[in-house]
C-alpha cells in the first residue's frame, strides 16, 4: 500500500463518484479505477459499492477512510515538523546555566528565544564550568553560559553582555553610606569571593582588580556561588562583588552600591558552544540571543 493509494481512495470517498474524483485529482478515470482496485486487492476487502449516482463506502471502507485521513495527516505533520526542525524552529535544546546568571540576563535571553520559537523545548541544567566543558564535548548540552572562559579546543566562547559590578555591603557598614564604592576603599575590607572551581573565574577577576589598585585583597572566604556569597555578607562576613544582575537578590541586612574602578568595573556574560556544531537549532538560538542581548541594557 502506498500513500497515493490512500489519497486516491479518500478523494473517491469524498466525491462519491469516480469521474468527479478523477477531475479533482487531474488524472483520467481508468487509471483511478485501477488504483482503487489495486487497493482493494491488497487489503482483500471491497471498499466501495456502486450506486445510481456513483459509489459509496462499505463498512470496511468507512473504517479505512478514518484511518487513511489520520495516516495522511500524520505524514503531513511529519513533513511540517521536519521542515521546522531544519529551520531550527522545532526540537530540544539543552542549556547549562550557572550562579549569578540565573538572576537577570539568562532568563531574559531564554524568554526571548521561547517567544520566537514556541515549539522548541528548553531544558536548563545547573553546572559549574568544568561540568559545562565536559557536557559540551560529549554533546549532552547544546550551549552553556558562563564568565571568564579560558580558551578550550573545539569550543567557542562568545561575549553576549557586559555587566557593571556592584558591591554587596552589610547595611551597618560605613561603606553602605557611599553612593558608589571606589575600589581603593575595599583594601582592608574582608571579601567573600566566588566561585570556587575551575580557573580562570570571577575570583581571578577580583584579584586582578585589586592588584591594579596596588594591593592584595583580604579574603574572608571563598564559596561556590553568588547566593552563598551574598548570604555570608548578610551575616556580616564582609562584602562581595557581584554583577548587576545579582542585585535582584533582596536579602535583609545588605545593600548594593556601584563599584568604581579606574580601569573599569565590569564582567562579561558569555555563551559557549561547540565549534563544529552546525545544527539549525543552535543557529536559531545564537541569532535570538544576539538580538536579545542588543536590546538588554545593564549600563
Amino acid at each position: 500500500m502506498e500513500l497515493r493509494h490512500l489519497r486516491y481512495f479518500i478523494c473517491v470517498a469524498e466525491e462519491k463518484n469516480i469521474g468527479r474524483a478523477a477531475l479533482r485529482l487531474h488524472i483520467s478515470q481508468p487509471p483511478l479505477t485501477r488504483q482503487i482496485q489495486q487497493l482493494e486487492d491488497q487489503i482483500g476487502v471491497q471498499l466501495f459499492r456502486r450506486t445510481n449516482r456513483g459509489v459509496e463506502l462499505t463498512d470496511a471502507g468507512r473504517v479505512l477512510y478514518d484511518d487513511a485521513r489520520a495516516i495522511l495527516g500524520m505524514t503531513e505533520r511529519a513533513a511540517e515538523r521536519s521542515s521546522k526542525a531544519a529551520q531550527g524552529l522545532l526540537g530540544r535544546v539543552d542549556v547549562a546555566i550557572f550562579g549569578s546568571g540565573i538572576f537577570g540576563a539568562i532568563p531574559r535571553l531564554m524568554r526571548a528565544f521561547r517567544a520566537e520559537h514556541p515549539d522548541v523545548s528548553i531544558f536548563l541544567h545547573n553546572m559549574v564550568k568544568d561540568e559545562q566543558i565536559d557536557a559540551l564535548r560529549h554533546g549532552r548540552i547544546t550551549l552553556a553560559f558562563n564568565r571568564l572562559m579560558r580558551p578550550v579546543d573545539g569550543l567557542v566562547s562568545e561575549a553576549l553582555l557586559t555587566e557593571p559590578l556592584f558591591v554587596a555591603i552589610p547595611t551597618d557598614s560605613p561603606l553602605a553610606g557611599h553612593t558608589a564604592v571606589p575600589m581603593n576603599a575595599l583594601e582592608q575590607v574582608p571579601l567573600v569571593l566566588f566561585p570556587t572551581g575551575a580557573r580562570p573565574s570571577f575570583i581571578d577577576r577580583v584579584h586582578d582588580m585589586c592588584r591594579a589598585c596596588g594591593y592584595a585583597p583580604v579574603v574572608a572566604q571563598e564559596v561556590g556561588d553568588v547566593v552563598h556569597a551574598v548570604a555570608l555578607v548578610a551575616t556580616g562576613f564582609g562584602v562581595t562583588l557581584v554583577p548587576r544582575s545579582a542585585t535582584s537578590m533582596a536579602l535583609p541586612g545588605i545593600v548594593y552600591r556601584p563599584l568604581h574602578h579606574p580601569m573599569g568595573a565590569h564582567v562579561d556574560l558569555c555563551c559557549i558552544y561547540r565549534h563544529d556544531d552546525d545544527s539549525p537549532i543552535l543557529r536559531s538560538l545564537l541569532a535570538s540571543m544576539r538580538k536579545a542581548s542588543r536590546e538588554l541594557s545593564f549600563a
